[in-house]
Order: C-alpha cells, then sequence, then structure tokens
C-alpha cells in the first residue's frame, strides 16, 4: 500500500472506525511483511519492513505491522522495561491511561502487579467515558498516568494537566508524551485556523490545536509536577535505535508529584 493511500486513509477515516479496523487487517499484514530487518521490541517478532505513518508527512518504517506501535510508543516500552519496575514490582500499581494505545492494552490489561483503568471521551477500547477536563476520579487516586499524544488535542490544556495532577497520588509518576518541536522555544497555537486541510499542514494534524515548544515542560511544571526530561534513545546503542525504528531527540516527560 502507497504512502499516498495511507495518508489519505488517516486524514479521511475517523479515528474509532480506524482501531476498529486495524484488529481485522493487522494480522494480514503482519504476515505479509515477515522479514529480519526490523524488530519491535514490544512483541520481538521482526519484519522486512514497517509502515509508513503520519497526517502530512508519512515517516515510512514509522507503524510497526504486528502491535501497531510507533516510535513513541516502542521508546516508552523500552524506557518502562530498562529503567522502571513498571514491570518486576510486586506492590500494585493503579494505573490509569488515557486514550489507550492498542499496542499496549492486552499486555498492561494481563500484568497482575496492575490495577488498569482506560479513559477516553471516543475511543472505542476505553473502560471509562471521560472528559480529560473533568476526570470522574478522586484526588490522589492513581500511582502511575499514561496519556500520550493527547494534550495538543485539548482546547484547554493547562486544565487538563491540572486534572493529570488532582489524580495523581503523591509519589506517584506519569509520562505525558506530546509530539514536539524542540527547536521552537514557545508553544505555537491559533485559534483562527479552522481548515482542515490548514491545521494538517501547519500543526501536522488536522485535529491538532498546536504545536508544542521547549516550553512544554515548564507547562507542566506551572501545575504542580516535578519533570524530568529525558532523551531516552541517547541510552540505546545506535544499531537498536535503527532495529527498533525509534525516533531520535524525542524526550520522555516523566512527571512526578
Amino acid at each position: 500500500m502507497s504512502n499516498k493511500i495511507f495518508k489519505k486513509i488517516l486524514n479521511n477515516v475517523p479515528r474509532p472506525w480506524l482501531i476498529k479496523i486495524s484488529y481485522l487487517v493487522r494480522p494480514m499484514i503482519a504476515f505479509y511483511l515477515k522479514g529480519n530487518k526490523f524488530t519491535d521490541p514490544i512483541d520481538g517478532k521482526s519484519f522486512r519492513r514497517f509502515l509508513p505513518y503520519g497526517y502530512e508527512k508519512q515517516r515510512e518504517n514509522a507503524l510497526s505491522p504486528s502491535t501497531l506501535s510507533l516510535e513513541r510508543h516502542r521508546l516508552l516500552w523500552l524506557y518502562l522495561k530498562n529503567e522502571t519496575n513498571f514491570f518486576s514490582t510486586t506492590k500494585k500499581l493503579k494505573t490509569l491511561h488515557i486514550a489507550p494505545e492498542q499496542c499496549f492494552l492486552k499486555l498492561f490489561k494481563k500484568q497482575r502487579n496492575l490495577e488498569y483503568i482506560t479513559a477516553d471521551l471516543e475511543s472505542p477500547i476505553a473502560d471509562v467515558k471521560a472528559d480529560i477536563c473533568n476526570l470522574p476520579f478522586e484526588d490522589n487516586s492513581f500511582d502511575l498516568i499514561f496519556c500520550n499524544h493527547v494534550l495538543e488535542h485539548i482546547p484547554n490544556d493547562k486544565k487538563a494537566m491540572q486534572e493529570l495532577f488532582r489524580v495523581l497520588k503523591k509519589g506517584g509518576f506519569g509520562i505525558f508524551q506530546i509530539p514536539q518541536d524542540i527547536s521552537r522555544e514557545k508553544t505555537f497555537e491559533d485559534n483562527s485556523i479552522i481548515n482542515q486541510k490548514d491545521r494538517a499542514k501547519i500543526f501536522g494534524q488536522y485535529d491538532h490545536v498546536r504545536i508544542y515548544g521547549k516550553d512544554y515542560f515548564d507547562k507542566l511544571r506551572s501545575v504542580g509536577f516535578s519533570v524530568q526530561e529525558i532523551e531516552y534513545a541517547k541510552k540505546i546503542a545506535p544499531e537498536k535505535v535503527e532495529r527498533f525504528c525509534l525516533m531520535k531527540g524525542e524526550i520522555l516527560p516523566v512527571c512526578f508529584k
């Protein structure tokens, strides 16, 4: 399938439909692309190539055919596996996952050390229908929160950040990845841009409302989080960065309360 077709599908098929369709076509694509050039570290399966991905600019070898993980998901997986006790602790971790990704969903649900709750307004695979700006959970409820590539969709992102801080337990942590242009000092947004094609061209995706700059981390700090800016790919051997199809320069925002 060509990059143009992928781009057209992404920009014209609603995301809930894409999620449902992907469950049907994924096994066939994974079988067709079997090989040994690239490996998805989440399930250990290898392929002759990964799929392209991107709403505006297509990135080659971005989407794993087996788990449907993107570069950011594989980086997060490696960080959790190698740098935290997420998979190994015997302590029960009450975990909230906003807009749960397919590549993690079944695996996290099976983890005996997690009390795993997923939430989203539209996703057909989320447990709880919830607005991130008004979460239906008590203060200090969760040991761990994942909220990846969500805040760039939210007009009032500060309110969403405040809600994430509110429901996180003291001593807990969250990882809140976003698409980020680290060449920008300041985040850019312009509510007057309403045409979807214009938004895709300017913001990288038709349903994004901003492009985050370096000040993203300070935005998180302003609501109370202590933030570590971790460029984790630098800790991974270059040959594995290539084999796992990771994105160089991506920064993991690991946020503590």
